[in-house]
């Protein structure tokens, strides 16, 4: 991207062939002649007119012996701003209705000039020499009053840097904190684990051995484990929780699993049943519909310590539920929860150990900051004899039909299917993107004849039991549902997957939703209805279509939506950073974590002259990292 400024000496706007139109603009930039041409944008020939001064900012190539940018970003010049073009950088900024570009600098110039010297730089001298940093006085003018690139440069990577550092070093003292407190120690016995890989019908993959050998590393320790187990679709996880479950239990003490949703919480029971359906371990489902006379009863049981396994929704973490001895708590999806509710475990004399689980690989810059005070165990490896699901961007209604005749075909052979629907009901009779629309739809028309039920979360919970049920012991071919079926439920199956509108979902949760197929031995299809010709949503589903590595696509997502946007903190308000972006940024947000582990693990941020420091970090993000605001 480059930038130059001039003035305006000539236009044309011409007609071409097949309807299109050509505007041309050509700058006098101190005696060289640049052009900007636009094409089918004639507005673009009224906007400007000769002797304006403008700037040009775009990727410039060489043409006909003279440089020309193709549809640049434009800057109208004011006269005042004529003089700093000429010295220097001009600072560009997002309006609101009724503030002109020129009344914004003027403002931000007045500003940075009266006040930009009477703030107080946080970051002591000492690190600002090591790091080669402007004080922040002169990073705010390197900003707003540019003289040169380079100084807009370095008073940008200052800002960014602090961003980035003090939730770092948020990060690093809770981490620092957490390692403090005590937990039960689980030691894990070559008898246990033996008694415990008993209890599955298959081998333990290689990466499911790799975390199990973090897990029983960590579980003796007298400090609580904070781990994340992050893995693609279908590498099994949750055999991972159930063995550190388990652990706990055979250590003679009591630990939890909290999942999102009841139908996740549910289908993680009925897990554990057929595991130890054997077994003499007290075990409990705490859902939050539960009859108050039964809730009593299970309440009871946990707090004395007669129940040693429990499993959950929220429904745990409530003011009500008591422990008796309380070593290992499991979250499955935690950035469903939050760092609060996460730490609610963590009250009376010991802190449990926590290992969370979470549904899709997350990218880099969000292991850095949303899980950048855990220890990270990753399984790349898919089971044995797992294969691939076939997927396919459907976009004219004539494929369409052959998709539903190939349903058909497939239903036949054994084989059930998912219809996926971005909402549960429709603005219209026959909105494709509601899932009872469809499923009504379904009924009469291209699957007649079949088995069709249908699922959403408005249902209450015996209902939704009941058809998933149904779905599971193939008494229902096709389940028309929305995406309470995105997490955890294991159908082995169902082999096909609709989804209508696949436009309107994100890449990473249109690949949790496509986890829910090819779980076993049969080949698995994926077909993402969708006419949206959007160059985003062409992006995404391209590259869902190319991908079947969970880890490339959490990159592709948080590459195309931003890091707020995949754990939904844009619109909570929660995201932790003002200025800076995980993504854009990684190379700065991995300089950021050494500096801030460094600081901490030294003990160096204990010391007077970094106090200004750590109370910037404590009054920013003691609420959204649950840190005391004081030291």
């Amino acid at each position: 991207m480059q930038a130059v400024h001039g003035v305006v000496v000539d236009r044309d706007a011409r007609e071409l062939t097949g309807g299109r139109s050509l505007v041309g603009i050509v700058l006098n930039c101190d005696g060289h002649f640049v052009r900007g041409i636009w094409f089918n944008q004639p507005w673009m020939f009224r906007r400007f007119s000769e002797g304006q001064r403008l700037i040009f900012q775009g990727k410039p190539q060489r043409r006909t012996g003279r440089w020309e940018f193709s549809s640049p970003s434009v800057i109208l010049l004011s006269a005042e701003d004529q003089v700093e073009a000429g010295a220097g950088v001009l600072p560009r900024y997002s309006l609101t209705d009724g503030i002109s570009m020129d009344a914004m600098r003027r403002m931000t110039r007045a500003a940075t000039e009266q006040f930009a010297d009477l703030l107080a730089d946080p970051l002591p001298e000492t690190l600002r020499s090591q790091l080669k940093l402007p004080t922040l006085p002169a990073a705010i003018r390197g900003l707003h009053c540019p003289t040169t690139p380079e100084q807009w440069r370095e008073a940008r990577h200052r800002v960014l840097l602090d961003d980035l550092l003090e939730f770092q070093l948020g990060l690093a003292i809770r981490r620092c904190r957490t390692r403090a407190q005590r937990a039960l120690p689980l030691p894990v016995s070559a008898k246990v684990d033996a008694r415990i890989r008993r209890l599955f019908n298959f081998r333990f993959t290689p990466g499911q051995d790799q975390a199990i050998q973090d897990l029983c590393r960590d579980l003796p320790m007298q400090e609580p484990m904070h781990r994340l187990l992050q893995a693609d679709v279908g590498a099994g996880k949750t055999a991972i929780a159930v063995y550190a479950l388990l652990a706990a239990v055979a250590a003679g003490h009591q630990a939890v699993l909290m999942a999102p949703t009841e139908v996740l919480a549910s289908q993680h029971w009925d897990t554990l049943e057929e595991l130890l359906r054997e077994s003499r371990v007290q075990r409990c489902l705490l859902l939050g519909g539960l009859p108050a006379a039964k809730r009593r009863e299970l309440l009871a049981g946990i707090a004395d310590g007669s129940i040693s396994l429990i499993i959950g929704t929220q429904a745990l973490i409530q003011e009500s539920v008591r422990f008796h001895s309380l070593a290992l708590a499991v979250i499955d999806e935690q950035h469903r929860f939050g760092v609060r509710q996460r730490s609610r475990f963590s009250s009376g004399e010991f802190s449990p150990h926590v290992l969370i689980m979470t549904a899709t690989p997350i990218p880099r810059s969000l292991c850095l900051t949303q899980f950048g005070d855990l220890d990270v165990s990753v399984i790349k490896d898919l089971p044995p004899g797992r294969q691939k699901v076939v997927t396919s961007r459907i976009v004219s209604r004539s494929e369409q039909s052959r998709v539903w005749q190939f349903v058909r075909q497939q239903v036949a052979a054994g084989r059930q299917a998912y219809v996926v629907c971005p909402r549960v009901e429709g603005q219209t009779e026959d909105d494709p993107a509601a899932a009872e629309s469809v499923f009504r739809s379904l009924q009469v028309t291209e699957l007649d004849g079949l088995r069709i039920e249908l699922l959403h979360g408005r249902m209450d919970r015996e209902q939704r039991h009941a058809v998933m049920d149904r779905f599971r012991e193939r008494n229902c071919d096709v389940l028309v549902t929305t995406t309470v079926i995105e997490v955890g439920v294991n159908v082995p199956n169902a082999t096909l997957m609709i989804i209508q509108q696949a436009e309107r979902f994100g890449l990473a949760q249109l690949h949790q939703l496509r986890g829910r197929i090819c779980r076993g031995s049969h080949q698995g299809y994926c077909f993402l209805f969708s006419e949206s010709e959007a160059p985003d949503s062409v992006a995404r589903l391209t590259a869902l279509e190319q991908s079947t590595d969970g880890f490339v696509l959490a990159e592709k997502d948080a590459e195309l939506r931003g890091p707020g946007d995949i754990l939904g903190l844009r619109q909570s308000g929660a995201m932790p950073l003002r200025c800076a972006d995980p993504v854009r940024d990684i190379a700065l947000l991995q300089e950021a974590r050494r500096i801030a582990v460094d600081l901490v693990d030294s003990g160096q941020l204990e010391l007077p002259h970094f106090e200004p420091l750590k109370q910037v970090v404590l009054n920013r993000f003691s609420g959204l990292l649950d840190l005391p605001q004081t030291g």
